[in-house]
């Protein structure tokens, strides 16, 4: 389905507090930086295709020795911190996985991604950022290159491994169906990437129940297989089925 005229709602508060609704339209459909292996990136497809928009992907590599890598000047214009994802969208360029999946959510609220409850909101917003700030980082892989191969591997098991300690706790009190509850919100989004990378760097999952039972149920939903690593079109043909 073309995304061709998407009519996004912004409130305005006029000087007597009174809400006055304005529409902004756009013709242009929205341009994913994204590396097929990255996790934060995978985060925004799932996103993206939960809201049911349309959208064009440019492969962009972390490695220097292949081509449309992160590391140009063309591309430092896009993303000063020369890292995936990035967004294009509705005359905007955004380029953190976090905020990008907030913008979509408050400008495209269906289908949901945050629950209405603000208990639950603040639960999902709590697991995204123990996943995105204080797993995830840690193990990137600019971190690792920079750390050196003798012992990158060993820190990636560390940190992960840290961070599943708590994660597995927090979402043994909070998942029903998902990680919060019985919605799929971003929480479920940022979990799936992340387990990928802890097997990825060879991370024993058997302490952690709740995270491998939630990650086998969500996988089986159309929008984890459609937007899989394997399925990008920058995917090695060693992965492909991986």
């Amino acid at each position: 389905m073309a995304y061709k005229s998407l009519q996004l709602m912004q409130i305005c508060r006029s000087p007597g507090s009174t809400i006055l609704f304005r529409s902004m339209s756009t013709n242009s459909k929205p341009l994913l930086y994204s590396l097929w292996s990255s996790s934060c990136s995978w985060r925004v497809r799932i996103a993206l295709v939960i809201k049911k928009i349309d959208y064009e992907v440019k492969p962009t590599s972390l490695t220097r020795t292949v081509s449309d890598h992160a590391y140009t000047d063309e591309y430092r214009k896009v993303n000063p911190m020369q890292k995936v994802p990035s967004l294009k969208i509705d005359g905007h360029t955004l380029c953190d996985s976090v905020a990008i999946m907030h913008y979509l959510e408050e400008t495209r609220p269906q289908p949901a991604l945050l629950p209405q409850d603000l208990v639950k909101r603040a639960k999902v917003r709590e697991i995204v950022e123990l996943i995105c700030s204080g797993i995830q980082p840690l193990q990137n892989i600019a971190v690792l290159d920079h750390i050196g191969k003798d012992q990158g591997l060993k820190w990636a098991q560390h940190w992960i491994t840290h961070g599943f300690q708590g994660l597995e706790k927090i979402l043994s009190q909070s998942a029903g169906q998902f990680c919060v509850g019985d919605e799929l919100t971003m929480a479920d989004l940022c979990l799936v990437p992340q387990v990928r990378n802890a097997r990825r760097y060879k991370v024993d999952l058997s302490p952690y129940p709740t995270i491998v039972r939630l990650n086998q149920e969500l996988q089986l939903l159309n929008v984890f297989k459609s937007t899989h690593p394997s399925t990008q079109p920058d995917c090695p043909p060693e992965f492909l089925k991986k």
